[in-house]
């Protein structure tokens, strides 16, 4: 008899002793980011729900998003935010891994900038347009250019487009293929640029000084990417949870910094005016 009641107390000192452990020592989560407007709107309204649930966040930041991808894969970091579905899909695609986005965030769309015009009227011909050279994001590139009447661009899948896609230019304007990154420092340069919107938020652009912005859909719409054998643990779905709260919704729809951002359809509006 003793030596059950004996048991018995030490087991619930055992219980007592984790609980308890598990309250002094928060959970730490590790999140990565890219340059560009994510990682402050996660520490402005997604950071203090997880708080709240007793989780510690640990940010990385990273230079491109092949890293942060890699690093999501590896096991290094939890998840990363900075990178669309399609996007996602083709680095899949390419690298035989197994990522997933489990939620969209805010994100500001891609546009065309210049530092050297004012208005876009008597261009002269072999005008130059920087754009990214990764198909996916050249393609949302080369629709912006179609959508001004510049150039005419055949179909194609996202991750097979190049610059030969333009079938007919209008104005014979000029490609200039650089890194995605590199697009507000093409400005100084080149005539335009079509400059992704972290990028350009990171470069402290306005949105509105875009000539225009794309139509952004939501495959375009960024995401936060797990491990798809990850996307059902309790801490990816507490970061759907953090993002989808009514207190990230306030937070972001309260600063005018992230006015021309288009928002996930759980904000019940897509453009933030």
């Amino acid at each position: 008899m003793f030596k059950r009641i004996l048991s018995t107390l030490l087991l619930s000192a055992l219980v007592i002793s984790s609980i308890h452990a598990a309250h002094a020592a928060p959970q730490e989560l590790k999140v990565g980011f890219v340059p560009g407007p994510y990682i402050d709107e996660f520490k402005l309204g997604v950071q203090p729900e997880l708080e709240k649930k007793g989780y510690k966040v640990r940010y990385y930041e990273f230079s491109t998003g092949l890293e942060a991808n890699s690093a999501v894969f590896k096991g290094d970091i939890d998840a990363n935010v900075m990178q669309h579905t399609v996007f996602l899909d083709s680095y899949n695609e390419r690298n035989k891994t197994d990522l997933v986005g489990i939620v969209q965030v805010p994100t500001p769309p891609m546009g065309l900038y210049s530092k050297k015009h004012k208005d876009l009227k008597n261009l002269k011909k072999g005008f130059t347009v920087a754009v990214p050279n990764d198909p996916v994001n050249l393609q949302r590139a080369l629709w912006i250019l179609q959508r001004l009447g510049w150039i005419r661009i055949r179909e194609n899948k996202p991750v097979d487009v190049t610059e030969l896609d333009v079938v007919e230019n209008k104005v014979g304007l000029k490609l200039v293929l650089l890194e995605n990154a590199q697009g507000p420092r093409a400005l100084d340069d080149a005539d335009f640029a079509a400059i992704q919107g972290n990028f350009a938020i990171f470069a402290k652009l306005k949105l509105s000084e875009a000539f225009i912005l794309e139509d952004m859909k939501p495959p375009y719409i960024n995401v936060l990417a797990v491990k798809k054998t990850r996307q059902s643990d309790a801490y990816a779905r507490d970061l759907v949870e953090a993002y989808r709260s009514e207190n990230f919704q306030k937070a972001i729809r309260s600063e005018r910094f992230y006015d021309g951002f288009t928002l996930p359809d759980y904000f019940g509006s897509t453009k933030k005016n």
